[in-house]
C-alpha cells in the first residue's frame, strides 16, 4: 500500500531544495539540507561559509526571496530555517536539534 501523503510530503520537501538551486548556483560550497519534522513542519538549513561576518539577520532575505517563489502551502509548512557557518554548526543547538530531532507528535 502507498501512502499518498508521505509521497506528496516528499514532493514538497524537492520543491523546497529545488527552490534553492539558484542559491546553491551562486554559493557552491553551500550544504543545503531540508528535514520534514512533521506533516506540516519543514526545516531548513543552510551552512555557508559567506555567511561569516554576516549579521544573521542579513543572511536571510536573499534565502527566502528564493522560497518565496513557493506554493503557499509549501512556504506556510517551513517552520525552521538555519543559516549557519560551518563553525556556527558545530555549536548550534538548532543544529543539534536539526541533525538529531526530537521525534513530533503529528
Amino acid at each position: 500500500m502507498t501512502d499518498n501523503n508521505n509521497q506528496q510530503n516528499d514532493a514538497q520537501m524537492q520543491q523546497v531544495l529545488d527552490s534553492l538551486a539558484e542559491y546553491l548556483d551562486s554559493h557552491p560550497n553551500a550544504q543545503i539540507s531540508a528535514r520534514r519534522q512533521n506533516s506540516v513542519s519543514i526545516r531548513v538549513r543552510i551552512i555557508d561559509d559567506d555567511f561569516r561576518g554576516m549579521d544573521r539577520v542579513d543572511r536571510e532575505p536573499a534565502v527566502w526571496k528564493l522560497l518565496k517563489s513557493l506554493p503557499e502551502d509549501i512556504l506556510s509548512d517551513i517552520t525552521m530555517l538555519l543559516l549557519l557557518t560551518p563553525q556556527e554548526a558545530e555549536r548550534s543547538l538548532a543544529n543539534l536539534e536539526f541533525n538529531d530531532p526530537i521525534p513530533s507528535r503529528l
